[in-house]
């Protein structure tokens, strides 16, 4: 008869249970950049630092923000372009007043969405707001830095 200890099978391994919603929400990616306490960035940060966080972000944000816009314009204004010429030369019929009650009725329903949306709009402005008065040096490199950028 052997002894409960010596058999590898009967022992009881233990495990720790690990709730993943829990870890996420204790270890988040900017838990690992910022620090873990949620204070402002001015407590953690010298001046310069936060100066320099901010503007080089900007700066990304309005160089990305230059470039798509450019894309964007030129596919719309393309678009309307092309659609004129084909207009102009008979390849399209545009029901102009069937066009005008679609973007009625869609401003409508936007308008009804909108009133909808209110409430968790304020709520993330307000956080917003806040997050801008706590991190007023950060914030106020990154508005340069995206200012910077649209003009490179």
């Amino acid at each position: 008869v052997s002894d409960c200890q010596d058999d590898p099978e009967s022992e009881d391994e233990v495990y720790e249970v690990v709730d993943l919603t829990e870890y996420a929400r204790r270890h988040q990616w900017w838990s690992r950049v910022f620090g873990n306490n949620s204070g402002p960035i001015a407590e953690k940060y010298s001046v310069a630092t936060q100066l320099m966080m901010g503007g080089v972000s900007g700066w990304c944000a309005g160089y990305l923000f230059q470039r798509v816009g450019k894309i964007a314009a030129t596919a719309v204004g393309g678009g309307f372009l092309l659609l004129q010429i084909a207009n102009h030369s008979g390849y399209v019929q545009v029901d102009w007043k069937k066009v005008e009650k679609d973007v009625n009725k869609a401003k409508k329903h936007l308008k009804k969405k909108a009133n909808k949306a209110a409430p968790e709009l304020n709520t993330f402005i307000e956080e917003a707001t806040d997050f801008i008065k706590r991190n007023i040096v950060l914030s106020s490199g990154f508005v340069g830095g995206f200012f910077l950028g649209l003009a490179s």
